[in-house]
């Protein structure tokens, strides 16, 4: 894989993702959801609310990694509360 450059933080934020949807499976197998509405505009469900926040916490670690020089970790902290918040309250 020598075509890009994989840092820690990379290979922790798309082992995060795996897991993340791995275990949204098994969830969404043993209980499915019913669609709710929370502080996004339109009603949604936990599948929904997953792809708003990973979906939204890539666009944070490319603002993050486009606007300063700091370590990605303080950017995956960012994204874990962010989908977190999404999928409590979203």
């Amino acid at each position: 894989m020598s075509w890009m450059a994989w840092t820690l933080p990379t290979a922790v934020f798309f082992s995060v993702i795996a897991a993340i949807l791995v275990c949204m499976t098994v969830f969404e197998l043993r209980s499915p959801c019913v669609e709710r509405k929370g502080f996004l505009p339109i009603e949604t469900t936990r599948g929904d609310r997953l792809f708003i926040g990973l979906l939204t916490s890539a666009y944070i670690h490319l603002m993050y990694v486009g606007l300063t020089d700091m370590t990605l970790w303080i950017a995956l902290g960012i994204s874990c509360v962010w989908l977190f918040i999404v999928m409590r309250w979203g």
